[in-house]
């Protein structure tokens, strides 16, 4: 019996330990990357939404504190993210008979940049969109529009990390 335990630890330790080390994020930090530094995104939309700045630059922020192991700092960040909101508007996307919108579209642009100090084959300069539609009847106020916001910018940051540090 205790040649089979010893087969089992074996196998255990082979199994947990011989597939290496691996990202659920699918992140892939360049080698001698310990920090990294988001700037403010300022509002450059033509359609100003206050604070929509500030919580965009603490999401991307979030987003990369919470999926790497990087440490976060105001300067001197071995990757960089810098850029600005360059698009807030509200279209209709359906109309009805009686030429009222069935469905509005709230569409968010951010134009980002991305350094890599150790590898500056990484860098670019891309511009990320994402939409919320909602009802037409409906006013964009509120706990709606606080929704519509938040999952734009979900969407956009993880867009902009894969872009950055998931080579897919």
């Amino acid at each position: 019996m205790k040649p089979f335990k010893i087969i089992v630890v074996f196998l255990s330790f082979l199994t947990i330990f011989g597939c290496g080390v691996y990202s659920f994020t699918g992140a892939s930090i360049p080698p001698g990357t310990t920090s990294f530094q988001v700037n403010f995104f300022p509002n450059e939309a033509p359609l100003i939404e206050p604070g929509l700045d500030i919580l965009f630059t603490n999401t991307l922020r979030d987003i990369v504190l919470n999926q790497t192991n990087l440490e976060l700092v105001n300067a001197g960040g071995d990757l960089m993210y810098e850029g600005e909101i360059v698009e807030y508007r509200i279209s209709p996307t359906t109309a009805q008979s009686n030429a009222t919108a069935a469905q509005n579209r709230l569409t968010i642009a951010v134009n980002v940049r991305y350094f890599d100090s150790n590898n500056s084959e990484n860098d670019f300069e891309q511009r990320f969109s994402f939409f919320f539609d909602y009802d037409g009847d409906a006013q964009l106020t509120g706990a709606q529009r606080d929704t519509a916001v938040q999952e734009i910018f979900e969407r956009i940051t993880q867009d902009i990390f894969n872009a950055s540090l998931a080579n897919w």
